[in-house]
């Protein structure tokens, strides 16, 4: 809804201040080019304008719903990713499902390459509390491949980060998959 006030906004904004240029003629009845470029510049400045707003709304809007102190972030990497092609993750909180995420190839290849994707974000009281994420994709010969990993962790005031990490184990010839608690 913010978004739409915002674009209403903008359009209004827009239209009346173009107002002037429209009206903005020489003696021949023609248009005048610098005002046209003034319209334009601030058009672009309207833009300009636009994106902060929405950045900044969409800050506020994070801090809403997530405070700090109940934030808790769940991000994924991939090392190599010789030994395991990631096809799917499901991250379960207290046995209750919070995020299913299917992979594209480009999302697979920018987790390749460094990326990091942040898997869900949500809210949870201070105490303890278990997280279980199912991995699904390809091993190491093609076969289909689903496994988990687990971690009881502490969550007290402030946020909380936590990253699932897969990982290629060369002497085993398998991947890994390990749950890593941020400081």
């Amino acid at each position: 809804m913010n978004r739409n006030i915002l674009a209403a906004l903008v359009a209004a904004l827009m239209l009346f201040g173009a107002a002037p240029y429209v009206a903005a003629q020489d003696d021949s009845g023609n248009a005048r080019g610098g005002d046209f470029r003034s319209l334009e510049e601030d058009v672009q400045a309207l833009k300009n304008d636009t994106l902060a707003i929405n950045r900044q709304l969409f800050s506020l809007e994070e801090e809403l719903l997530y405070p700090t102190s109940t934030q808790v972030a769940v991000f994924l990497s991939v090392d190599t990713g010789q030994l395991f092609k990631l096809d799917a993750v499901e991250i379960k909180i207290d046995d209750k499902t919070v995020s299913n995420h299917l992979y594209t190839e480009h999302e697979v290849e920018a987790l390749h390459r460094g990326g990091i994707h942040r898997i869900y974000v949500g809210n949870l009281p201070a105490g303890e509390h278990e997280l279980v994420a199912f991995f699904t994709g390809l091993g190491p010969q093609g076969q289909a491949f689903r496994r988990g990993a687990n971690l009881k962790f502490e969550k007290a005031l402030g946020s909380k980060y936590l990253e699932l990490q897969v990982v290629d184990n060369e002497a085993r010839q398998q991947p890994e998959f390990r749950i890593k608690e941020w400081d």
